[in-house]
């Protein structure tokens, strides 16, 4: 069982950057795929970027790459998702999920746990 919970949103104009974290329980976090998720009202839940359990492969959807980073540090039991040159069209709740690492990271389903989500909002 792994508990996730996320922190570091908040309100920022566009153009800024916010570092969202994502602290988990139980001793086997180092052996999951982390994955960073948003949902804005009224639209599904999407992905947008995610890191193997070693750090060594990073995944990120194309409306923020070159922008966002995702990072882990496994001795701390953290993944981090640093965003820059933040657009309103960012604003959206932001979820971590762990998963088993299989290799697939794009979609829900290949993550078991979610934490309760922090949100973003930025102002033009």
């Amino acid at each position: 069982q792994v508990q996730l919970v996320e922190s570091g949103g908040g309100l920022v104009q566009a153009g800024g950057s916010l570092r969202l974290s994502c602290a988990a329980s139980g001793r086997t976090f180092s052996s999951y795929a982390m994955g960073w998720f948003r949902q804005a009202p009224g639209k599904e839940r999407e992905f947008v970027a995610a890191i193997s359990w070693s750090g060594s492969r990073t995944y990120y959807a194309d409306s923020v790459k070159g922008r966002f980073t995702i990072s882990r540090d496994n001795a701390k039991n953290t993944v981090y998702l640093q965003m820059n040159s933040l657009k309103p069209e960012d604003t959206a709740v932001y979820y971590c999920g762990a998963g088993r690492d299989s290799g697939s990271y794009l979609y829900t389903r290949d993550y078991t746990f979610w934490g309760q989500g922090t949100q973003v909002t930025v102002s033009s």
